[in-house]
């Protein structure tokens, strides 16, 4: 039995079938990624998608999609599928779909009148390439004089242009392809790679180059951006097929010897995790943030539209690869990051220049949390050698004090200065102003301060840095009482979300939930109690924290409009999976192998996710409101991360039972 299947009546209905998403991503970069009826809703949406160094390593639709049709006894059955104006889709090739089956390939199948086809997809986990299986399972024999092949033909069609961007017809773009050993290969601009398209058979080319205009992205028009774009096909490719026989299609920006295309296809789909449970589905998503570029390791933080971002890297990276049983990748993605790291700071993304913003309060405070987990799976002497300096570096940094007003005070709390840029991870902005504006002493970057001085005091006794014991062993005790003044809220016992130097913002935020979660935790176990109910009982729902509660007249209850409304939304009141991972381990940090049922509930209650968006994998956000529906990114590193954090968790509780 499949685990992610889904039948015809689903895949028929466009209003199920066109809100349900393909990412798939290799390790150099590329991706592929489409609705599971191959029909493109999004800008972002293609066969082939990758980074282009030329052109700053910036990611490019080459291919966005590709019809295929069949010719039977006279008849053509174009199985592809486009959106036009007014509502109008052409062809539509879904009609012919029987299922679909994703367990360890996209596997879709075909039925034409009692033709079956079946197509198989995979992107190469090295290079910039994807490779489609067509395989003919039946012909029917209506009498002695049906014909016993099909007419095979594949179209293909070209954007060459900038995922956050849309292509329209020109006079610039080089229609005549180039032949190439079974294919031909095509580059419609100069700055690009050339796309070569082969098949591992002798195949006709029939070169009729012509736009397909006003394509739509319906998602795109729903989000508030411009949703219609013209492709390019440059003709289409021939041949004839008969029962049993397959065919492989390969597009990439290297030429492909034609007999290791089958090889190739066979080898990277032996190599894939099956999905044939909720825990592989995770284990396959948290793979797929991981991207390797020369001699560095990145960690993407959702697709389709982000790139290597420095907080969401530090946060998520130890969830994605310690589940998996892999510090490597860890240590890998943390070098990759030193290599960036500048007096205190990291920069914002990390596989880009972001020249001329200001540093966030929390990141480096995130890195030294990330080695703190690590160093479960190293020696302590590992973590001196590999990171010592730098964790003394981020501390002394802060300690004097960082760039754009981040500083340590008298009373040895860390303080934001900053009034028109946001220096936390709640980083909305509308009209040039944030939307959470949190100038002053933050919950969360004090308690990861907290936790980082005691983390490095108990490095620093070990690699015996004495200096740097003599300098910083007061602070913890004065932070720790002066964090209880002034952000405990006795009348409703939590804790404020930021406060000045003179008053409390005692909106209920997630947050506080931070404070609790940490190692090293400068709340009672009495105290940490208060904070969880009282997570509990307002911002705890099935797919995460509300970021803001839902009594507060900023509440907004669904993240839907234009980019300024879902901004507006973003922190005040929408729910986000990766504070979950905090949620659980303040829970374990008080009640141990109690909290087990609650935590067994967080994880399953993910596990419909799987079907409902992002095919096997997890959304960013979710509305504040019930039913909580899917937003933003479809597939998102934190989110995943969260999960496995819990499932770690639950693992480490039942073995210790």
């Amino acid at each position: 039995m499949s685990y992610l299947k889904f039948d015809k009546n689903q895949l028929t209905n466009l209003e199920f079938s066109l809100k349900r998403e393909f990412i798939r991503t290799n390790r150099s970069g590329a991706y592929g990624s489409t609705t599971i009826i191959n029909c493109n809703t999004r800008k972002y949406h293609g066969l082939l998608v990758c980074p282009v160094e030329e052109l700053n390593n910036e990611r490019y639709v080459l291919l966005s999609m590709v019809d295929p049709t069949i010719v039977y006894d006279g008849y053509e059955f174009n199985l592809g599928i486009r959106k036009y104006s007014g509502g109008f889709y052409e062809p539509k090739g879904h009609k012919y779909i029987e299922e679909l089956s994703t367990d360890v390939l996209p596997t879709l199948s075909y039925n034409i009148g009692g033709i079956k086809i079946d197509v198989d997809q995979v992107l190469d986990h090295e290079d910039f390439r994807v490779l489609i299986k067509y395989t003919v399972t039946e012909i029917p024999r209506y009498s002695t004089k049906s014909p016993n092949t099909i007419t095979f033909r594949l179209k293909p069609f070209l954007a060459f242009r900038n995922i956050h961007e849309l292509s329209k017809a020109n006079f610039d773009a080089n229609i005549r392809p180039e032949m190439i050993e079974n294919g031909i290969r095509i580059r419609m601009y100069d700055s690009f790679p050339y796309l070569n398209m082969q098949f591992n058979k002798k195949i006709d080319f029939v070169h009729l180059p012509d736009w397909y205009y006003n394509v739509e992205y319906p998602m795109e028009q729903e989000r508030g951006y411009d949703f219609k774009e013209d492709l390019f096909t440059p003709g289409f490719f021939e041949t004839t097929l008969k029962k049993g026989e397959s065919i492989f299609f390969a597009a990439g920006t290297e030429v492909l010897p034609v007999n290791n295309i089958r090889r190739r296809f066979t080898t990277i789909q032996n190599n894939r995790i099956p999905r044939y449970n909720f825990e592989n589905c995770l284990y396959n998503a948290a793979q797929q943030f991981i991207e390797k570029r020369k001699k560095s390791t990145y960690l993407i933080s959702g697709y389709h539209w982000y790139d290597a971002r420095s907080r969401d890297t530090f946060i998520a990276a130890p969830g994605l690869t310690l589940s998996l049983g892999n510090p490597q990748t860890l240590i890998n993605v943390l070098d990759t990051a030193l290599r960036k790291y500048n007096n205190g700071t990291f920069p914002q993304l990390l596989n880009k220049k972001t020249e001329g913003t200001c540093p966030s309060a929390d990141t480096p405070l995130w890195f030294i949390y990330a080695v703190q987990q690590l160093q479960e799976w190293v020696t302590p002497q590992f973590v001196v050698i590999k990171y010592w300096e730098t964790i003394k570096s981020i501390l002394n940094h802060y300690y004097d004090g960082l760039e754009c007003g981040i500083k340590m005070t008298d009373h040895c709390l860390i303080y934001l200065s900053h009034d028109h840029y946001p220096q936390t991870w709640m980083d909305a902005v509308v009209n040039g102003k944030p939307v959470t504006p949190r100038r002053g002493f933050s919950v969360e970057v004090n308690a990861l301060w907290y936790n980082a001085l005691m983390y490095a005091l108990e490095i620093a006794h070990f690699a015996k840095d004495h200096e740097f014991i003599q300098k910083f062993e007061h602070i913890p005790s004065v932070t720790k009482q002066s964090f209880l003044q002034k952000f405990w809220i006795n009348e409703g016992s939590y804790l404020a979300d930021f406060c000045t130097t003179h008053q409390q913002d005692k909106t209920i935020r997630p947050n506080q939930i931070i404070a609790a979660a940490l190692p090293f935790s400068m709340l009672s176990e009495t105290q940490k109690i208060d904070v969880i109910q009282c997570i509990q009982h307002i911002l705890l729902t099935p797919k995460g924290l509300r970021t803001l509660t839902p009594a507060d007249e900023r509440y907004c209850p669904y993240f839907i409009g234009d980019h300024n409304q879902r901004e507006k939304a973003l922190h005040q009141g929408t729910v986000h999976p990766w504070l979950l991972e905090f949620y659980a381990k303040a829970l374990v940090s008080v009640y141990k192998k109690d909290a087990l049922p609650e935590l067994n509930k967080m994880f399953f209650s993910f596990e419909k996710d799987m079907t409902v968006v992002g095919v096997g994998t997890i959304n960013e956000i979710y509305d504040g409101d019930p039913p909580h529906e899917p937003r933003g990114a479809i597939s998102q590193a934190l989110s995943i991360s969260a999960v496995l954090q819990i499932k770690m968790l639950m693992d480490s509780l039942v073995v210790e039972n």
